[in-house]
């Protein structure tokens, strides 16, 4: 039987204007096929967009929408966002307005 807390992360809805993101493998080969040495592997900064909330309200009600949407790539700074095992997977919490860009 699965655990009450494996249960309610398996249906994560970021909340606000967060944004669920799962970052991208790190490159370990470079384009002409030489192998990167584990030490020389930087952080990947490129990520998917796993789930979005519904966006931050104003003072007067109104709703100012996410600029990504579930499945976009996006470029995301080195260090920050918030760690969380969904599934077995980690995944990070980031804020609308800590997404650098979208890769198109």
């Amino acid at each position: 039987m699965l655990s009450r807390s494996r249960v309610l992360l398996s249906k994560l809805q970021p909340l606000g204007d967060r944004v669920l993101v799962k970052r991208l493998e790190a490159m370990t080969k470079t384009a002409g096929g030489i192998l990167l040495p584990e030490s020389n592997v930087s952080k990947a900064n490129e990520g998917q967009i796993i789930a979005v909330g519904p966006g931050m309200k104003t003072k007067n009600g109104d709703v100012i929408p996410i600029t990504v949407a579930v499945g976009d790539k996006v470029l995301l700074p080195e260090y920050g966002g918030l760690p969380v095992k969904v599934n077995g997977d980690e995944m990070f919490l980031f804020r609308n307005e800590e997404i650098l860009a979208k890769i198109i």
